[in-house]
C-alpha cells in the first residue's frame, strides 16, 4: 500500500530534447514537458533552456551544478539530489536533457533508478542524439561497415578492442586524458598519448573527421577532414566528436559460409 500510495503522488519523466533547438523534440516530450509541476533542464546553450522555459512555468537549470575542478561525479549526483527533492514532495516531475537523456548522461538513468527504487512512477523519452546526426551529416550507414563507440578517454584507460574495418568513433575527444572528471579540456599532451596509440592502428597520414552537429538553427554543422597526425593539437571544444572511417577490408569467413550453404 505504501508504494501505491507513492506512485500517486511524484512521478519522473526524463525527455530528450535533441540536438537542435526546436528541430527534434517529440510531440509526446514537449507535453512531458509542458504538464509538468517542475521542469529541470540540462542544455549544452542557455538559448535553448529560455526555449524550454516558454514551456513551463517552473523551469530550473540544472547547468549551475557544473564547475571546472569539480568532478562530474560531484555535478551528477547533486543534479539527482534535487531531481528527487522534488519528486519525493509529491510533483510531477520532467527532466529535460539536450540530446538524448540516456546517452552520455549518468544522472538521468540514476534518478529514474532512484525514483523506481522509492516506488515512484519514472521513464524515459528519447531525443535525437548526436549519434543520430553524425549519421546524417556525414551519410553513414551503422550496418554498412560497422561501428565502435568509445568515450575517447575510456578508450585510453581501458583495454578496449575493435575491428578497424569498421568505423571507430570517438567522443569527448576535447577532454581525453583526465582522469579526475573535473576538467572542460586537455592539453595537446594527453591527447599525444591516445594519437600515439591509435598509430598503433593507423598510418599518420589517415585522413579522419572532426565532427560537430549545430545546436541553434543558424548554426553551421562542423565537419573538418585533418590527418591523425594533426589531431592532437587541432582546435575542438568539449562537444568534437572524431570519426575514423574503416581503415582494413573486411575478410570472407569461409568456414561458417559453407556451414550456412550445407543448411
Amino acid at each position: 500500500m505504501k508504494n501505491l500510495k507513492k506512485q500517486e503522488k511524484g512521478s519522473l519523466v526524463n525527455v530528450g530534447l535533441g540536438m537542435t533547438l526546436g528541430s527534434h523534440i517529440t510531440p509526446l516530450s514537449r507535453s512531458y514537458i509542458e504538464n509538468a509541476d517542475v521542469v529541470f533542464v540540462a542544455a549544452s546553450n542557455n538559448i535553448v533552456e529560455q526555449w524550454v522555459a516558454g514551456m513551463n512555468n517552473d523551469v530550473r537549470s540544472l547547468q549551475q551544478y557544473y564547475h571546472e575542478g569539480t568532478s562530474r561525479i560531484i555535478t551528477y549526483k547533486k543534479m539527482v539530489e534535487v531531481i528527487m527533492a522534488e519528486v519525493r514532495i509529491g510533483k510531477k516531475v520532467c527532466g529535460a536533457f539536450y540530446g538524448h537523456p540516456g546517452v552520455f548522461a549518468w544522472a538521468p538513468h540514476e534518478s529514474i533508478k532512484q525514483a523506481k527504487s522509492e516506488g515512484y512512477r519514472a521513464h524515459m523519452e528519447p531525443g535525437v542524439s548526436a549519434e543520430d546526426c553524425l549519421y546524417a551529416d556525414l551519410g553513414i550507414d551503422p550496418g554498412k561497415y560497422g561501428c565502435s563507440h568509445f568515450e575517447a578517454s575510456q578508450y585510453m584507460f581501458r583495454n578496449k578492442i575493435f575491428d578497424a574495418s569498421s568505423y571507430l568513433i570517438l567522443w569527448q575527444f576535447g577532454i581525453a586524458g583526465d582522469k579526475s572528471l573535473a576538467k572542460f579540456s586537455t592539453t595537446p599532451k594527453y591527447k599525444q598519448i591516445l594519437v600515439d596509440m591509435l598509430l598503433k592502428i593507423y598510418p599518420a597520414d589517415f585522413e579522419i573527421i572532426l565532427y560537430e552537429c549545430a545546436v541553434l538553427p543558424i548554426e553551421q554543422t562542423v565537419i573538418k577532414k585533418i590527418k591523425l597526425s594533426e589531431l592532437a593539437d587541432a582546435e575542438m571544444s568539449l562537444k568534437t566528436t572524431v570519426v575514423f572511417p574503416p581503415y582494413k577490408k573486411t575478410t570472407l569467413n569461409k568456414h561458417i559460409v559453407k556451414l550456412v550453404e550445407k543448411i
